[in-house]
């Protein structure tokens, strides 16, 4: 199973799922089966309860990482 960007899922993964560029959910995947790549597994929520995960829908919180830090926005605004 893989995210939209083609990294391998795994259970364990710290992952943020987003709609139409919103957070929705975070947390942690568990329960998912290899060879599926759409709606497979549930999220732990860390703040919301438990989740359904669809692979399409989610970001590995690495990825996450490096798309804010490609733009810039890995840093909190000095003073804050």
């Amino acid at each position: 199973m893989h995210y939209r960007n083609g990294r391998e899922a795994k259970n364990g993964d710290k992952i943020v799922k987003l709609d139409g560029g919103k957070v929705v959910s975070f947390g942690v995947l568990h329960s998912a089966t290899p060879g599926n790549d759409y709606c497979n597994g549930n999220i732990a929520a860390i703040q919301q309860p438990n989740d359904y995960a669809c692979m399409v829908d989610c970001i590995h919180v690495d990825d996450l990482a490096a798309v804010l830090a490609e733009k810039g926005l890995d840093k909190r605004p000095e003073g804050k």
